[in-house]
């Protein structure tokens, strides 16, 4: 008999503390029977005030889990509690937040954090009663847990309240709490946050005022503390500008993987290809395929400029920055046209000063590699009168004329002496120059950019190392290797130089003045392939190990930062920094790939190779999973020639690593040349075998890609090569598995029925009806059913050659002695082909043959035929219970 108010009031005032529980959990209840009512509504919010005074903490706690509920109807009800969360509710949320009791903290920061996060607070009351609150609990007299917690509610708050609040409110006191020199786990919370800070307040702020404080907490004397640096590292790096990146945070990163603590440098081996991936340029990093809508010259003219404006704040205005690999088109037509030399900027990428992939733990001066990238530039946007000192050794052509510079001259063609045709491995004599080869030339020749770009970059980094004998060697070979190109296509030329020893090819010499041709495709592929594959060559011929290092330099990310990535699937690292670091390594490659470039790929071919033979099979499965994204990035030719090769490996490898291809087969196979495509054809059956027969996901997961391959493969590829695996998925033992076959098989009905002639259509018809409409099995009988009902639906036949070709065999099912096949009939006549608009419009005998089956099945002895027949009923519609009234799931 008592009123909502009476009532919480009686039991508000009870000795009983399961009493006074119980009226904080019906607070809710309460204020919705009363919120007609003003003057009420304001009583239970005042006595919700009286009963935060709780001395229970588990009322308290109780309390404060209701309060985002309250605060929520108060919103929704404000004209008739006005001002009522403001002045009831969150001065108890605040208060909380410093309560004595553990468990009451906890759930008041939470109720903080979802009021935030549902817009329940006033700006207004952020910054005059939460900011100021938490900012004094995280003073230096504040209990320690107290003020932990305080400094993890500011991090976590700071993107819901916004850049201005963060700035002028939490930023201050968060930057003091980095400094926090009494407790640790201050220092680790800020750590820990640390990205999220910086995300929010911008990149002004985080270089001006978080920036010194993270190279603190990155020397921090606690292992804990640099292990969540190490964590937050790209967020942070993310919110920092390309030359801040580039020369301070890659050193400090440096510092972190070669870190005493185990912990420390498994952390930033996690991070370091995410790290890595923020060097990356959308507009220069070649994410487009085939380049079918793009020519290379407007591609080129794209990366120039965003190469420009990267190196814009390294170089001055006056002179040009050296360009990418994917700009030489483009100066050549510059250099053609203008005609003007301009100083070449010998520009050798910095050397890295890690160890080589061998080494088990870095040096500790492993960053002085950022260094001497600092001096590297400096000295490039000097004048070269200025770097005499630093080039003495090299030769005086070689500082003023430098081959790769295409803004200067075009690409110079190689003379070849008589003597390489006849093996001869002495010097040319001046006089030699002036000879002409036996083997006449060819018009140019077709070549990607991507392999041409290969051969340049590999003498562009040998060249600063000109004066060193058997560099010089090395840059004979390539440069014979970019003149044999040029000559003819014919087996007696290309035989003749593979037949000369590579230590025995004569020093070739430059000429200025002559523009050679482009290099022949077939001529670079066996050039890169000896190149990259020393043991092709003979002794002495193949690069060093300090050579293969030096031709895996590129300019896109400091060098030290890809050495230590590519060290990343060294087995001393399994050993001394992480059991799964190759993992790491292989989830991190695309990105790592992006970033870098195609013309950048064959830094980390090597790698990927390494990590796709890996032993554990979770390493393959990653690469597995991505290889599409990969092959994305690559572009048509390298995935031929690098992918290609490493997919069809993951096709025969376990369950595991196979599904990672099977879930992206279409994705990978489109990119594919249609010749290369049609390989594939004869492997798509070996994915019905798998290891463990209950795998019925896998089978399920290649039903629906070969719906998204019917349109890669002609008509007869369709016929001949993915029917046969459809009608045995249609047979499947598992339900689900059978469903999306019919799926499958409606759609091949459908492209061999538009296909011209249409005979495979009739054919693959024909065979339904053999296999199924007059199978033996019951469930045969009821997949034909499914499949006709399946094609009515999706409309992949047109209803007049349904009606000739498949309805006469579904009708003959009426007489079907399985009462769920009939059932399924009836279904099939009544909800889906009667509302066809060929059967409800046109007065035929397929109408009439319709009509009566229907009238048949309306007297069928099984009642259940006889509802499905007779009504029309939306809830048992064919898609929502038809896997009831199919067989078993196995």
């Amino acid at each position: 008999m008592l009123t909502p108010l009476g009532r919480l009031d009686k039991y508000a005032a009870s000795e009983n503390v399961f009493n006074r529980q119980m009226v904080a959990r019906s607070l809710l209840d309460t204020l919705r029977e009363v919120c007609d009512d003003e003057r009420e509504c304001v009583a239970v919010l005042e006595r919700i005030s009286r009963l935060a005074d709780d001395s229970e903490p588990t009322v308290r706690a109780e309390l404060m889990e209701q309060v985002p509920h309250i605060a929520l109807f108060c919103q929704e009800n404000r004209p008739a509690i006005p001002y009522a969360f403001s002045k009831y509710l969150l001065p108890i949320v605040v208060r909380y937040l410093a309560d004595q009791n553990n468990q009451v903290r906890k759930t008041s920061q939470a109720a903080l954090l979802a009021l935030l996060e549902q817009e329940l607070i006033e700006r207004f009351d952020v910054e005059t009663k939460v900011c100021p609150v938490l900012v004094d609990l995280t003073a230096p007299d504040s209990n320690d847990d107290v003020k932990t917690e305080a400094v993890a509610i500011m991090c976590k708050m700071a993107p819901m309240v916004g850049k201005d609040i963060t700035e002028r409110l939490i930023l201050p006191r968060f930057c003091e709490m980095c400094c926090d020199c009494r407790m640790f786990h201050v220092r680790k919370v800020c750590a820990a946050n640390f990205g999220d800070i910086c995300s929010v307040v911008g990149q002004q702020a985080t270089e001006e005022m978080l920036l010194p404080r993270f190279f603190q907490l990155c020397s921090d004397n606690v292992w804990g503390v640099r292990k969540a640096c190490a964590e937050c590292f790209m967020a942070v790096s993310c919110a920092t500008c390309q030359e801040i990146r580039r020369t301070k945070l890659s050193a400090l990163f440096i510092n972190l993987i070669s870190d005493p603590s185990r912990w420390v440098r498994q952390a930033a081996f996690q991070s370091l290809g995410p790290f890595i991936s923020t060097f990356a340029n959308p507009s220069s990093s070649g994410q487009y395929f085939k380049e079918e809508n793009k020519s290379s010259e407007d591609t080129s003219v794209e990366d120039k400029n965003s190469s420009e404006r990267t190196r814009g704040a390294d170089a001055p205005e006056d002179i040009e920055a050296r360009p990418t690999g994917g700009d030489s088109s483009v100066h050549l037509e510059e250099a053609l046209a203008d005609g003007a030399e301009t100083p070449s900027q010998l520009s050798a990428p910095a050397e890295s000063s890690s160890p080589h992939r061998s080494s088990p733990e870095p040096p500790p001066d492993a960053a002085g590699s950022e260094e001497e990238q600092e001096a590297c530039a400096c000295r490039l946007a000097s004048q070269p009168e200025a770097d005499t000192g630093a080039q003495d050794s090299a030769p005086l052509d070689q500082e003023q004329y430098n081959s790769f510079h295409f803004w200067r001259t075009p690409l110079p063609e190689i003379d070849l002496d008589v003597e390489l045709e006849q093996g001869s491995g002495s010097e040319p004599s001046p006089q030699g120059l002036d000879v002409e080869p036996e083997v006449p030339a060819p018009g140019p020749a077709s070549i990607t950019m991507a392999t041409r770009k290969e051969l340049e970059e590999m003498i562009e980094n040998l060249e600063p190392h000109i004066d060193d004998p058997d560099v010089k060697a090395q840059v004979d070979v390539l440069a014979a290797a970019l003149r044999a190109s040029s000559l003819d296509a014919g087996d007696e030329a290309s035989e003749a130089a593979r037949r000369v020893p590579q230590d025995e090819l004569p020093s070739c010499r430059l000429d200025h003045d002559a523009s050679g041709p482009l290099i022949s495709e077939e001529t670079v592929d066996s050039a890169l392939h000896s190149m990259h594959n020393g043991s092709d060559a003979g002794p002495g011929n193949g690069f060093s190990p300090e050579e293969e290092r030096r031709a895996k330099v590129q300019d896109v990310v400091p060098q030290a930062l890809l050495d230590q990535y590519l060290s990343m699937t060294d087995p001393s690292r399994a050993q001394t920094v992480d059991t799964e670091i190759a993992k790491h390594c292989a989830y991190s490659l695309p990105g790592v790939a992006l970033t870098l470039g195609r013309q950048n790929w064959h830094c980390l071919r090597e790698t990927y190779e390494t990590l796709a033979s890996d032993m554990q099979w979770k390493v393959r499965r990653t690469l597995a999973f991505s290889i599409h994204e990969l092959a994305v990035i690559l572009g048509d030719q390298l995935t031929a020639a690098d992918l290609v090769p490493i997919f069809n490996g993951f096709l025969k490898d376990l369950d595991e690593v196979r599904i990672g291809v099977l879930k992206h087969l279409h994705d990978f196979l489109k990119l594919l040349h249609i010749d290369k495509r049609r390989e594939y054809l004869y492997q798509l059956q070996e994915f019905l075998v798998t290891d463990n027969s209950r795998n019925w996901r896998f089978r399920a997961e290649l039903a629906e890609q070969l719906i998204l391959l019917l349109e890669l493969y002609s008509p007869r590829d369709v016929y001949d090569y993915l029917r046969p695996i459809a009608l045995n998925l249609c047979a499947d033992k598992v339900s689900s598995v059978r469903w999306i076959s019919y799926k499958l098989v409606s759609e091949m009905v459908r492209k061999l029925h538009r296909a011209a002639p249409p005979t495979f259509g009739a054919d693959l018809i024909q065979e339904l009806v053999e296999s199924f409409g007059r199978c033996p099995r019951w469930s045969g009988r009821q997949a034909f059913v499914f499949v006709c009902q399946t094609v009515i639906e999706d409309d992949c036949l047109p209803m007049d050659q349904f009606a000739v070709q498949l309805m006469p065999h579904l009708l003959t099912l009426a007489n079907d002695r399985v009462p769920n096949v009939r059932v399924l009939l009836a279904k099939t006549l009544r909800q889906t082909l009667l509302e066809k608009e060929h059967f409800l419009t046109s007065a035929s005998c397929h109408q009439e043959a319709v009509e009566q089956t229907i009238m048949a099945l309306q007297m069928d002895r099984d009642s259940d035929v006889k509802y499905f027949a007779s009504t029309h009923p939306a809830s048992t519609r064919i898609s929502e219970d038809a896997l009831s009234t199919a067989s078993s799931t196995y």
